[in-house]
């Protein structure tokens, strides 16, 4: 069991679309609870720390990407029951746009897989609905769409 799993309250999680003209930016999961899935980059807010801050800092510590100016793009919670119907995990996601300005992604923490993704390829990648839903808010946000 992890020190997020059966949570007394929601965890507040960032996250960040970052786009090229014709891609965007995924991560492979390196722990629970989506070991192994394909998402966007992101992690949980620290105390004291801004959302804009933290989606800069789990940006940088997952990919090794810099991202440009960050536009709002989403709010949404992901809450996962047990077999027992309690709330093993509850996360709420707040996700940001931004461009790429330059540089090659490369895993870093929690992570163990970072890569660009052209849009026509998304479908290979077994991505949530909310995460195809607010990467086309972002694309819609940035110009990229």
């Amino acid at each position: 069991m992890t020190d997020r799993e059966y949570p007394a309250r929601p965890i507040v999680g960032i996250g960040v679309v970052l786009l090229k003209p014709d891609a965007v930016l995924l991560v492979q999961r390196g722990k629970p609870p989506n070991r192994g899935a394909w998402s966007l980059p992101g992690g949980a807010q620290e105390l004291g720390e801004t959302c804009e801050a933290a989606a800069l800092r789990e940006l940088e510590e997952e990919t090794g990407m810099i991202a440009g100016e960050l536009t709002f793009a989403a709010c949404f919670d992901s809450i996962r029951r047990d077999d027992a119907g309690r709330i093993q995990y509850h996360y709420t996601i707040l996700d940001y746009a931004a461009r790429w300005i330059e540089g090659e992604p490369r895993a870093g923490s929690d992570v163990i897989g970072a890569r660009f993704v052209p849009f026509g390829g998304l479908g290979e990648y077994n991505l949530t609905s909310a995460a195809h839903e607010v990467i086309g808010i972002a694309r819609r946000l940035v110009g990229y769409d």
